[in-house]
């Protein structure tokens, strides 16, 4: 009997952790919500949630020393995952009613404000899933939870051979913006999957299969 992977919630004061362990655990992991560094590092895969303001995810995650930790798994190839602001904060920066915040850098670009006549964008979509996408197999005609207001519209990253190119998932609210990257160890997702229901169960159960295959 192979035991569980081990999944780290990072706990670094930004909400909604709780629904975010408890999918994890429903979807095969052995979840813990934890700001022990140590098991941060060494865990199979860290999950990165974040609601509320861009400013005020990266003020947490630098008072915690969060942006090292994540930093230091991707160099050593070990799996992240980041949801909604947890996403967004993998980016160069962030654009927030005239504040400009530096992101982690993870990836070029900028989150802005989405192109839409509502905000903000709260409720079931549909997304159009990357080429080779292993987060959506399965589930590629499913809908996901958004409740945002904010998004990166543009993805620039270039990759050379022999490193795959990212697996880039696109949603429309007014005008297309990035719902979900697979880039390498670094996966992350704008809507909730701990919101999306039995979807949102299996995207997380086919990450946490990708541990697996990482770690066995």
């Amino acid at each position: 009997m192979t035991s569980k992977p081990v999944v780290a919630v990072l706990d670094y004061g930004s909400g909604n952790v709780h629904s975010a362990v408890k999918a994890l655990v429903e979807a095969g992991a052995d979840a813990r919500l934890t700001s022990d560094r140590s098991l941060l590092l060494d865990a199979d895969g860290l999950l990165v949630p974040g609601v509320g303001a861009f400013s005020a995810v990266m003020g947490a995650l630098n008072a915690s020393r969060g942006g090292e930790i994540i930093d230091r798994r991707l160099a050593g190839g070990r799996p992240v995952l980041g949801i909604c602001v947890g996403m967004q904060v993998m980016f160069e920066r962030g654009i927030e009613r005239g504040t400009d915040t530096p992101g982690l850098g993870e990836w070029p670009g900028t989150v802005g404000e989405l192109a839409a006549p509502v905000l903000p964008h709260m409720g079931w979509n549909t997304v159009t899933a990357g080429e080779g996408s292993r987060l959506f197999e399965g589930i590629e005609n499913e809908r996901f939870y958004f409740v945002h207001s904010y998004a990166a519209q543009e993805w620039s990253l270039e990759v050379t051979a022999p490193f795959p190119q990212p697996s880039v998932t696109w949603c429309t609210y007014g005008a297309p913006f990035i719902a979900a990257v697979e880039n390498g160890p670094l996966a992350a997702t704008q809507f909730h999957p701990e919101k999306s229901g039995e979807a949102g169960i299996r995207l997380l159960s086919n990450w946490i299969g990708g541990l697996r295959a990482t770690t066995v």
